[in-house]
């Protein structure tokens, strides 16, 4: 922690340790660079984030180290078929010797969630999150009880096409901040991946890896303090509700951005300038961003589906509709 929390850290030194994060996950994680970032950017716009990919392209190993660069705790749970509410929130339990219930804590009072394979449970479990994403919070017995800061839930789910997956409800999608594709690796760094292994890496000692921390809450503190600092020109904010309004007006969407979309797309631009060391949002940071936290609002009407039609053509072309401005 800071050694003087009476003085306020700086920016600059600030976003130096967040932009280390991305070199020590290398230690660990190869190739990852754009979901490093987008993580990063999540803790800093304080939003969600779910990562997609097939099994075994190292999503959990991603998380788990990202919290161990950070210096915050972090806790996993893996989402299946008979997991209940209470499993994540936490329960009241029965205590003999004051016979009187107190509240067990879940997994979910920590800074770092991860729910791994998310869409394996039922969608009454899934929705167990809702409050605690949104609200920060969780109620026990009609009380809030408020979730450590900061929070971060890092979703990993397999493409829908899998055998014994859930869709995720709409409005738990538009509750994550970006989506993340994460790929399967390219030769090069498998073969990395392969070298490390057969040097003696082990994916459940990050230590042994050299993977310690770089950055810690308060820098993610100040970084956030920095981000909400960074300005939006309203040529720049108008572009970004265009581009909005342009994905609710496209024939092949049965579903646009909303409100709530626009302002994600906002926080993330601005997240994003501040790491590159802008205190400005341009429209190529706009762009940049907006694949990652629009794509997952946007449903296709059945007959573009039918049709083949993909999400991110559609959103390339909604934002290829609108003037850049100048």
């Amino acid at each position: 922690m800071n050694p003087d929390a009476t003085t306020p850290i700086p920016a600059d030194r600030a976003r130096q340790a967040l932009i280390a994060v991305r070199t020590e996950i290398g230690k660990a994680v190869v190739g990852q660079d754009a979901a490093v970032s987008a993580l990063v950017i999540a803790l800093l716009a304080r939003g969600h984030v779910l990562l997609q990919g097939v099994p075994g392209v190292a999503k959990t190993l991603l998380v788990r180290t990202l919290a161990a660069t950070l210096a915050i705790d972090s806790k996993r749970v893996q989402f299946t078929p008979d997991l209940m509410p209470g499993d994540i929130t936490g329960s009241l339990v029965y205590d003999g010797s004051t016979s009187d219930f107190s509240f067990r804590p879940g997994p979910v009072f920590t800074n770092l969630l991860l729910a791994d394979e998310i869409n394996r449970t039922p969608p009454k479990t899934q929705s167990a999150l809702l409050e605690a994403m949104q609200e920060r919070q969780v109620s026990v017995d009609g009380k809030p009880m408020p979730l450590p800061s900061p929070f971060l839930v890092a979703a990993t789910q397999n493409p829908v096409e899998y055998e014994g997956t859930y869709p995720l409800p709409e409005a738990q999608l538009d509750r994550f901040l970006m989506k993340i594709d994460i790929p399967l690796p390219t030769r090069e760094h498998e073969l990395q991946v392969l070298a490390r292994h057969a040097a003696g890496f082990d994916p459940q000692d990050l230590a042994a890896a050299g993977v310690r921390a770089v950055a810690r809450p308060d820098d993610l503190a100040a970084g956030s303090a920095a981000v909400q600092r960074v300005t939006v020109a309203p040529a720049v904010g108008a572009y970004i509700v265009d581009i909005a309004r342009a994905t609710r007006s496209s024939p092949s969407l049965a579903l646009g951005v909303s409100p709530r979309g626009a302002t994600a797309l906002l926080s993330t631009a601005r997240g994003w300038a501040w790491l590159n060391g802008r205190d400005f949002v341009t429209p190529d940071d706009v762009k940049t961003m907006a694949h990652p936290t629009l794509a997952h609002r946007l449903s296709l009407r059945p007959e573009a589906e039918l049709e083949g039609v993909g999400v991110g053509s559609v959103l390339a072309s909604a934002i290829g509709s609108v003037p850049v401005p100048r």
